[in-house]
């Protein structure tokens, strides 16, 4: 085992695949300079620099999957996927049921995502549950290092297409531009646990759709993905020294989702609290208690979410995204 960076993890599983899989190419703004070793080592033919227009290099992604090349597309900001959206929704998700699974879109589009630094609602939008309402998609969302090389190197291997989502507060790339500049007067919330953390020698895939138990309870399950993972074990440990025994899942993946594990904590504790700092109306929480529902799951349920456009202001960003206060808030009024 070793120590190592978020977005360092991701650049290691993506090094060791390109040198074993000449197929796998690199392109988006800048990533010449932001993958600089990557491209250092491969080559401008397989690290290409592209003009500022998702549309086009997402489209150009998914013509050359079908070519037969395993494309990796990195996207600024999760946000700027709206450009794109014709290339991923009606292109890449529906390619290999149209052609009645003849033709296949291997593509990873790597997207950062995510608030809690005060660049308002067009830069700080999470969007999963968005982009996990489109069949044929896959969609991901690590919490840790370990889950973050694991879970790309699955999305490497995955026939279809995968959004890998990483949360800016998690990822050391952004945390050294955000820390940077104009910003240095500014602080946020960094989940040091998830920043940086301990990875295996040997890289495996963890298969997409199998969620993690990051700590076992027996009163309330709290379910999330990215950071607030790490909220959700926060309020766990204060929960505890109330008397309150919380589980703790990392769902990882947005799609697929892992029913099991969700349907079987929530039936233990008989009741669930899901953090997500996606929009609440018609995402992912919601879809959480459709699941629970479905399956006859008799528990009390709960939702912090983010509840409307994410503001610039720092502190109404603050109160807008899930918080600590707002997760032990909905979290008393469950077991009270």
């Amino acid at each position: 085992m070793k120590t190592i960076k978020f977005s360092a993890a991701v650049d290691s599983v993506l090094a060791q695949q390109m040198a074993r899989d000449p197929r796998i190419v690199l392109f988006g703004e800048d990533v010449q300079a932001l993958r600089r070793n990557l491209f250092v080592r491969f080559g401008a033919r397989r690290v290409r620099n592209t003009p500022i227009s998702e549309s086009a290099f997402v489209g150009a992604a998914v013509t050359a999957a079908m070519a037969g090349l395993l494309p990796v597309v990195e996207v600024y900001m999760v946000d700027f996927l709206g450009v794109a959206m014709d290339a991923l929704l009606n292109h890449a998700a529906k390619t290999y049921a149209f052609s009645g699974e003849q033709w296949s879109v291997p593509m990873v589009v790597r997207a950062p995502c995510g608030g809690g630094y005060g660049d308002g609602g067009q830069h700080e939008q999470s969007l999963w549950g968005w982009l996990a309402h489109i069949p044929g998609l896959s969609v991901v969302v690590p919490s840790n290092p370990a889950d973050a090389g694991g879970l790309f190197l699955a999305a490497l291997e995955h026939p279809h297409p995968v959004i890998f989502m990483e949360h800016k507060l998690l990822s050391d790339t952004w945390l050294d531009f955000l820390a940077g500049g104009s910003r240095s007067t500014i602080s946020f919330d960094i989940p040091t646990s998830g920043a940086e953390g301990l990875v295996p020698n040997k890289w495996q895939p963890i298969p997409l759709g199998r969620a993690a138990v990051c700590k076992t309870g027996s009163d309330l399950t709290m379910i999330s993905v990215g950071v607030g993972v790490h909220q959700a074990l926060e309020a766990a440990k204060i929960l505890e020294k109330e008397g309150i025994s919380v589980e703790v899942i990392d769902l990882r993946t947005i799609q697929p989702l892992d029913l099991e594990t969700i349907i079987y904590s929530v039936d233990k504790t008989g009741k669930a609290l899901v953090i997500d700092e996606d929009y609440q109306q018609f995402g992912l929480s919601g879809e959480l208690a459709a699941v629970l529902l479905e399956a006859g799951i008799n528990c009390q349920y709960a939702r912090v979410c983010t509840e409307d456009t994410i503001p610039f202001n720092r502190q109404q960003e603050s109160q807008t995204l899930p918080n600590l206060e707002r997760i032990l808030s909905a979290a008393h009024r469950l077991v009270d």
